[in-house]
């Protein structure tokens, strides 16, 4: 009888095609590159939906000429990067080129809300915050720029639904993959009651969005059509699993409130998993989790492990060369880097908002670096920011457990950034917390994979699954004297630098 699992995992940078074991061993792996956008005019990003497409494909074929055996796959899940929109007409074909994730494009002058909604989130002092959702979506841009396109769309997916379509037949997207601007109710995970205010923040006619299904159910099964082409087994049942901060957090293990998951990618993010419904920062919502009816509560730092590459790029050239010439990864000699600096980079402290998010910390924040002395090298900036992205994150986590009332006692660590051993030191130290790796890089896949198992019934619930497919592959226990001088860095200097440098920001804004 087939036990293993496949999962797809469309990321920003590539496609994965991964088979695991019922126990969470990786046994195949196939990973295709894709250029993650396009970009027509400043801030803009698109990418061809076909792009995607073809990348599934071909990811899925190179695991069959690997020899993978098609007959011991029980179910296939999918998970991608999230908030990335394709409009398309009624034979699914896409009508213009997919909104990325990264877009910045805003829709100024959107009308705001009226009526009781409209006065309540006045009284609330949250007009702001909805006004900024209003201009962030990217149906009221398209509305406003492309009202053609608008009018000949005949449903509006998310990239996890447009490739659900493609394997399945069905316009039809798992609850755990709605994360973005779009009428849904992330409380009763079902789209928005027709009286809900969403529905005036981004109008559109309710049919144009997809039929949702519970994670861990069936979306269908893959179609001859899309057999063709990427070989996977006609009839293979397809399991809803969720977007992939989600399944990365289930895949690392992180199934009880306590433990926080980190994930170190391009946007760097903690979160925790909880089956009450709570908004850490209100107005925005806790997201689906990778377990049917359960929360991810999750505070974002915007482009965060993006500092590291940049860094690398503007600062990085001689390690990428001597890494190049000696034929290693240049991540080994940027841990040297780190390490030739004390923890607090002899008092330089960074502060990670270089993208403002919504309102953690606020729309009007800036990245700042404070503490330059004549001691100060670019070693110093690289530690700082480590440190900076360890001290947000930390700020989040306790933000969290303040609402939550579940304070996090030990870490899992997951993204690229989780590949650097000085990082993960690092981390352990901020938090002064135990900080692991999964046992596996490939923790979104994984998390995928599990949804698949309990789906087909290849596990029978969730913490079994959680106790036969994930474990640790090393964890990193917190230096006392080293955490005390972070702590003291923390509440001293990086906790006050946003209240005082704010008004700054402010006037910054005013274009």
């Amino acid at each position: 009888m087939p036990e293993n699992l496949l999962a797809i995992d469309n990321g920003t940078q590539s496609v994965r095609a991964l088979v695991f074991d019922p126990h969470g061993n990786l046994l195949y792996k196939s990973r295709v590159p894709i250029e993650p956008y396009y970009s027509t005019a400043p801030g803009l990003a698109e990418q061809d939906p076909e792009v995607f497409w073809k990348a599934v494909c071909e990811a899925c074929q190179n695991l069959w000429a690997q020899g993978v055996d098609k007959s011991s796959i029980a179910a296939v899940s999918l998970t991608t990067q999230r908030s990335t929109l394709i409009n398309v007409d009624k034979d699914g074909k896409p009508l213009r080129p997919a909104i990325h994730w990264l877009d910045q494009r805003r829709t100024e002058g959107v009308k705001p809300l009226g009526g009781l909604w409209g006065a309540a989130f006045k009284l609330a002092g949250a007009s702001e915050t909805v006004a900024y959702l209003q201009a962030e979506a990217e149906g009221n841009w398209l509305q406003k720029h492309q009202p053609e396109i608008w009018a000949a769309t005949h449903k509006y997916l998310f990239l996890s639904g447009y490739l659900t379509f493609r394997l399945v037949g069905k316009f039809v997207d798992s609850v755990g993959c709605q994360v973005g601007y779009v009428p849904f109710d992330y409380k009763k995970q079902t789209w928005e009651a027709s009286w809900g205010w969403k529905w005036q923040a981004v109008p559109m006619d309710k049919a144009l969005l997809p039929e949702l299904v519970p994670v861990a159910s069936r979306l269908g099964e893959i179609t001859p059509g899309a057999a063709d082409v990427t070989g996977l087994p006609a009839g293979l049942p397809l399991i809803a699993a969720a977007a992939d901060k989600a399944t990365e957090v289930l895949g690392a293990g992180c199934l009880e409130a306590h433990i926080g998951c980190l994930s170190y990618g391009t946007t760097a993010t903690i979160n925790t998993t909880h089956k009450k419904y709570i908004e850490v920062i209100p107005l925005i919502p806790p997201y689906p989790a990778a377990v049917p009816g359960q929360y991810s509560f999750e505070i974002q730092i915007y482009r965060g492990y993006w500092m590291v590459t940049w860094f690398k790029q503007e600062f990085g050239l001689r390690e990428q060369g001597l890494a190049e010439a000696q034929g290693i990864e240049p991540e080994a000699l940027f841990d040297d880097l780190v390490r030739t600096v004390p923890p607090g980079a002899d008092g330089l402290v960074l502060q990670p908002y270089w993208s403002p998010g919504l309102v953690f910390p606020g729309p009007e924040a800036r990245g700042a670096i404070i503490g330059f002395s004549d001691v100060t090298t670019r070693a110093h900036i690289y530690r700082a920011i480590l440190e900076g992205l360890a001290y947000a994150l930390r700020e989040g986590a306790e933000r969290t457990a303040k609402r939550s009332g579940e304070p996090v006692t030990e870490l899992r660590v997951a993204g690229g950034g989780s590949q650097s051993e000085a990082a993960m030191q690092l981390t352990a130290d901020v938090f002064g917390l135990p900080a692991s790796r999964p046992h596996v890089y490939e923790a979104s896949g994984l998390g995928a994979a599990i949804d698949a198992a309990v789906g087909i019934g290849v596990q029978p619930d969730f913490p079994t699954a959680i106790r036969q497919m994930t474990r640790v592959r090393d964890t990193f226990e917190p230096e006392a004297k080293v955490h005390e001088r972070y702590d003291e860095l923390y509440h001293g200097v990086y906790k006050q630098m946003y209240k005082r440098l704010q008004p700054l920001y402010q006037i910054m804004r005013k274009k």
